[in-house]
């Protein structure tokens, strides 16, 4: 009894030694130490078990006899969440920072009930699956080969009709420096940040808002950075044939060009499909297709498409993993949501949605680096051998969609 205990006493003071250097790193973003003292207890309620982490349960946690304190934090006290922001990207990238990484950017919804929050809208989001009244914030995501992930950046997205309606847009607190800009532009912005703070990685990946997007392709090909991004079976690819559908492509590949590889590691295993590459119109371009293992409900083996740019060679195997890195954010976006209160908050005002996410992501940040920190040493990697894909036919049974 006496060991466990000693052993639970060593292990909080582990903890406790890890977040007080963690939170050493941000404190010098908050104003004062009443600030100071607010944000750390901010932090430590929304890594704390409480089930609800909203102002009032975070209060109540840091034995606060209201949440007035804790609302001023997010949205009048004297601090710069930007700044938050930066740091936590130089602490992900001192604990697992690799110049191979995947910058992964996606999307997730907040639900919402009323109008008044900003950027709040009837908007279609992934987290319902379907169109509800919620905000969409745009992320970004540190995802290093060896499986650590964390979010590193964020955005709010503004909606068009909220963007015109400055009225709203001041009674929101969003400033008149806020023009409307897309997801992909968003995204853009992250990324050219990431660059610029000397962020160590090789690719960026995301799904088909993304990749359906020439201006962003643009951009990183202008920057000379290599991505794998996700597109509909629709898009057209140019070749030196001419211009063709994705699924198209895919359909005039032999049947020996497909092989079998993992692309990540799952819950249940390695993630196994078939895999195949086409050529594009120039030497580094190519269209990357994705085909299932089994049946999907419509009783096809089912394709996923991505558009892949570098400018230097590259191997069918490493776009595979690239492409399956991207799931990292998701993963990112159920650990945060869950465990660190990412989506529990109850604002309104444009400025402490960043707060409260950039507080979020701190908290998040900490798991992932306690996490990574706390695995066993891995085994030496073993080459991975790519295989043909057995079973296969000329194109019979597959699904051309996603």
């Amino acid at each position: 009894m006496e060991g466990s205990r000693a052993g639970a006493a060593d292990a909080h003071a582990a903890w406790s030694e890890s977040f007080n250097e963690l939170f050493a790193q941000v404190a010098g973003v908050f104003s004062n130490a009443h600030v100071r003292r607010r944000g750390r207890a901010y932090v430590l309620g929304l890594l704390s078990q409480t089930e609800r982490k909203n102002s009032w349960q975070l209060a109540e946690f840091a034995g606060e006899p209201s949440p007035d304190g804790l609302q001023r934090l997010l949205n009048f006290s004297p601090w710069d969440e930007d700044a938050c922001r930066d740091a936590i990207a130089r602490y992900v990238m001192r604990a697992v920072g690799d110049p191979g990484a995947v910058l992964a950017v996606d999307e997730t919804g907040f639900l919402k009930k009323g109008r008044m929050s900003a950027g709040v809208a009837r908007q279609y989001t992934g987290t319902a699956g379907r169109v509800e009244n919620c905000q969409v914030g745009v992320f970004l995501a540190y995802c290093a080969p060896d499986g650590a992930r964390a979010l590193i950046d964020r955005e709010l997205y503004i909606p068009r009709k909220w963007a015109e309606d400055r009225e709203r847009c001041a009674a929101a607190g969003i400033g008149g420096d806020v023009t409307f800009a897309t997801k992909p532009k968003l995204a853009e912005a992250m990324i050219g940040r990431a660059v610029q703070a000397g962020v160590p990685f090789k690719w960026v990946a995301g799904d088909e808002a993304y990749g359906g997007n020439p201006g962003l392709r643009e951009w990183l090909e202008a920057e000379k950075i290599p991505y794998v991004l996700a597109v509909a079976c629709n898009a057209m690819i140019e070749t030196k044939a001419g211009a063709k559908r994705a699924d198209e492509l895919a359909g005039l590949v032999p049947a020996g060009a497909w092989q079998r590889l993992s692309c990540a590691d799952g819950s249940k295993g390695p993630r196994l499909y078939d895999w195949a590459l086409v050529a594009a119109g120039s030497d580094d371009h190519w269209l990357l297709a994705r085909r299932s293992l089994q049946p999907g409900e419509k009783g096809n083996l089912e394709l996923a498409f991505y558009r892949c740019y570098s400018p230097r060679p590259v191997t069918l195997a490493e776009l595979a993993a690239v492409a399956g890195a991207r799931w990292g954010v998701e993963d990112c976006f159920a650990e945060a949501k869950g465990e660190a209160g990412l989506d529990h908050y109850q604002v309104r005002r444009y400025r402490a949605w960043y707060r409260h996410i950039t507080l979020s992501m701190l908290a998040h940040a900490f798991l992932a680096v306690a996490a990574h920190g706390a695995r066993p040493a891995p085994a030496l990697p073993q080459p991975q051998e790519p295989v043909p894909a057995s079973g296969n036919t000329d194109g019979e049974g597959t699904e051309k969609g996603t």
